[in-house]
């Protein structure tokens, strides 16, 4: 009798005979053997994913660390630009418009749109969705600042450059070298003329010189008058300086400049002379604004100290009699 086999006694041959197993038995048997070895692999394989990772789950893990660390550096870096940039903002408003008398850059165009939801459809459905999101909006938001406060920044390099132009072309020194503040024979303001010794209203100021003596342009500009006369100004040069400025030199001996010629502040024009209705070798020079003649005592602050401008003013209040 083979051994495992089975049989039964069959009671009407009176004999034994071998037991045959269907598919369906065979398939049973084998799946009660094989069952609790595929139950007992599951286990294993649960216990050790909880307590093991593979070496492909390590580094995974390894780089998904790096980085949240590099998307928290890149917020604090965001946050830092951020203040930086809104220090810019306020010296921009609080310190450089206001040195150049300029209007706030308009805040509406700081503010500009940063875009919607819809810009950051591809940074949904991750782990660090709401993060990446958040940045991403920061960014935009810089950007569009950075870009405002680009056009501030060049409109302040126009106005500085304005007011460069502006601060040269406005006269500022004497037209005649001084040292020792001694040639000033005749102030603006109601003077005695010397020839028909009646009171007429002197329009500029006179400054006694030798003939041949360098007179400069006290500002930048274009000479607009370059004329010869018999009477009146004499030989005279006019300078527009731009900006409702002009000046005027008369009485000259000679010119050194031509109609429409460039000229620099400090740059020599002419020469001092006696010509027109002149009573002796000086310069007599006139300061207008918008076509009114201003007194140019004041406009000689650049090359004179507050002492100096105080005994000038003094010299130019004690001539009774003008030259011209």
């Amino acid at each position: 009798m083979a051994r495992g086999q089975k049989y039964k006694y069959n009671i009407e041959t009176l004999d034994y005979e071998k037991v045959k197993s269907t598919f369906g038995q065979k398939l049973l048997k084998s799946l009660l053997v094989i069952a609790p070895a595929i139950v007992l692999g599951f286990v294993f394989q649960f216990v050790f994913s909880l307590w093991f990772i593979s070496p492909s789950e390590a580094k995974l893990k390894q780089e998904n660390k790096f980085l949240q660390t590099k998307l928290e550096n890149q917020t604090e870096s965001l946050n830092l630009m951020d203040e930086v940039l809104k220090n810019i903002e306020e010296k921009d408003n609080g310190i450089y418009r206001v040195i150049f008398n300029a209007q706030p850059f308009p805040s509406e165009y700081r503010k500009m749109g940063t875009g919607g939801a819809e810009d950051f459809e591809d940074l949904k459905g991750h782990e660090l969705s709401e993060k990446l999101i958040e940045n991403a909006k920061k960014i935009k938001a810089l950007e569009k600042r950075l870009y405002a406060q680009s056009l501030s920044f060049d409109e302040l390099k126009n106005l500085a450059t304005e007011k460069e132009n502006m601060l040269g072309a406005i006269p500022a020194i004497q037209p005649i070298t001084n040292k020792d503040l001694t040639r000033i024979a005749s102030g603006f303001g109601v003077r005695i003329d010397p020839h028909y010794h009646t009171q007429r209203m002197h329009q500029g100021l006179d400054f006694s010189a030798p003939t041949g003596t360098n007179v400069m342009a006290t500002g930048n500009g274009v000479v607009e008058v370059v004329e010869k006369k018999i009477w009146g100004y004499g030989n005279s040069i006019v300078i527009n300086h731009g900006y409702g400025y002009k000046t005027r030199y008369a009485h000259l001996n000679a010119f050194n400049v031509k109609k429409g010629q460039k000229v620099m502040r400090g740059q020599i024009i002419g020469y001092v002379g006696t010509t027109g209705k002149s009573t002796g070798p000086h310069l007599h020079y006139e300061v207008m604004k918008n076509k009114d003649r201003v007194n140019p005592i004041h406009f000689f602050h650049s090359d004179l100290t507050p002492e100096d401008f105080e005994k000038i003013i003094e010299m130019s209040n004690n001539v009774n009699q003008s030259f011209d």
